[in-house]
């Protein structure tokens, strides 16, 4: 099941005001959406395997770019993940 406030939060990061702000205090950017507090622990440690079936396999893509994961880390990261937890 997908988290409505992680995807919000994964969609509003697309603008490039939002994304430099976010890089620059993760934690006060986080702070302004509800996120249960495992899956603010979850983003805070770029944990893919949690977060992977919570939100939309776009969002999840361009959110490790912003963070700064290469394309093919993102990828290899995500194919390592068990079937269940992966998008595919």
């Amino acid at each position: 099941m997908t988290d409505y406030w992680l995807s919000k939060m994964f969609f509003d990061l697309q603008g490039p005001r939002a994304v430099g702000e976010y890089r620059a205090d993760r934690q006060a950017v986080i702070a302004r959406y509800p996120l249960a507090p495992e899956v603010r622990a979850a983003v805070l440690a770029d944990d893919i395997e949690f977060l992977a079936p919570r939100v939309n396999a776009y969002l999840l893509r361009y959110y490790f770019s912003c963070v700064g994961m290469s394309d093919a880390d993102f990828i290899a990261r995500l194919r390592a993940l068990p079937a269940e937890n992966a998008h595919g």
